[in-house]
This record gives structure tokens, sequence and C-alpha cells, in this order.
């Protein structure tokens, strides 16, 4: 299976979930979750934009479903409290942020892929700016290494080993129309070869002029 729109320069190696697979994965981290800590009345699920927003929501749902208490859902957009800020771009889109009460309360900061940790420094600054909760949490979907900062996830949906060069594509059905995490390989440039020099005989019969 390809991928929908592979960022340019990038191919498609392998899938690493189905739909099937990601929403078992989901449904084992809900369940992590709640064993962590049963009581889910002070729980609050706080995505990472993009598609750590709809993660959250499926999670708080699953957690509904298991323990009849669906915690509230925030979305925090990081932009701004990146430290590549400038490298970004000269006017960086804000899909906006919306953080219910973390006032000591837990809360689950989810994201899609946890890479090399900066993302997730980038919203805890944002976080601890809405309140002061009890604890914070960690849950990611793909973990894929490289980390650059000491950040560890407390759930884990499942571990990659990737090169730096590669990328992994989360797509979920609320941002993309279906269900699936791929890995893709950065596009090979081989350069031209160029052509043989062609030799240039003398016609037969032709006589060498001598050396003088």
């Amino acid at each position: 299976m390809k991928p929908v729109a592979a960022p340019p320069g990038f191919v498609f190696a392998r899938e690493l979930m189905d739909g099937q697979r990601l929403s078992r994965t989901l449904a084992r981290m809900a369940h992590e979750v709640i064993e962590h800590d049963p009581e889910v009345g002070r729980l609050v699920l706080v995505g990472v934009r993009t598609r750590g927003v709809p993660m959250a929501r499926r999670l708080a749902r699953l957690i509904g479903e298991m323990t009849g208490a669906e915690p509230p859902v925030g979305a925090l957009d990081i932009t701004l409290y990146r430290d590549d800020l400038t490298a970004v771009a000269a006017q960086p889109v804000i899909q906006g942020t919306n953080v219910p009460s973390i006032e000591n309360r837990r809360v689950v900061l989810v994201d899609d892929v946890l890479f090399t940790g900066r993302t997730v420094r980038a919203a805890l600054d944002e976080l601890v700016d809405f309140g002061r909760p009890a604890r914070i949490e960690l849950a990611v979907l793909i973990d894929r290494g490289h980390r650059e900062l000491p950040i560890r996830a407390d759930y884990v949906g499942q571990e990659v080993a990737t090169s730096r060069a590669q990328i992994v594509q989360v797509q979920l059905t609320e941002d993309d129309g279906r269900d699936c995490v791929l890995l893709l390989d950065r596009e090979s440039k081989v350069p031209p070869t160029r052509p043989a020099a062609k030799v240039r005989r003398p016609p037969a019969g032709a006589k060498k002029g001598r050396r003088r």
C-alpha cells in the first residue's frame, strides 16, 4: 500500500500498522492508562496537533467505554514554543490551543510519533502555562528513537528502529481518510551517467602520417 501523499523526496518503504492493528494498539494503550491509575475522575488527555488530537479523543472514548467516565480532551498547538521557530516559516500557521482545567490533575500528553523529544519539550513548556498538574505522562503511538533530549514515553504503541533519514507517517481517518502507519525512505538520487566518449577511428585504407 502506498501513502496518500508522501512528502517530496520520499518513497514508500513498508506499512508498520494497518487500521485493525492501530485500533488494537490504541485499545491496549487505553487499558494501560487505566491500569496505571484506575481513578480517572481527575484524568485529562491533551493532544499535540495535528494527529495527537484525534488520538487523544479516541483514547478518551475508549477509557470512557471501559470505565464509564470519559475524561476531557484538550489540544495544544506548540508552534510558538518550538526551539526552531525561526527556521519553520516567516509566518507560521497557528491552529489554536484549547486546554481544559489541568490544575492538580493527572494529564496524559498524547502525540503520534516520538522522535528527538523536542516537540514534547515544547508541549510541556506550553502546558504548564495553563496550570500546575499533579503529574504529566506521555503517550505516543510510535517511538522511533534518536532522542536529543532526556524524554521517555509512559505509554508506547510500538517501538520502531529507524534511520534519521526516514519518516514515520501516521495517517488517521479524522485527518487522512484512513488509519495506518507508514515508513518512508528518502528517495535516492542517482546522478545520470555520462555517455562514453566515442573513439574516432581513421577510415579504412587511410595511411598513417610520418612523424617528423
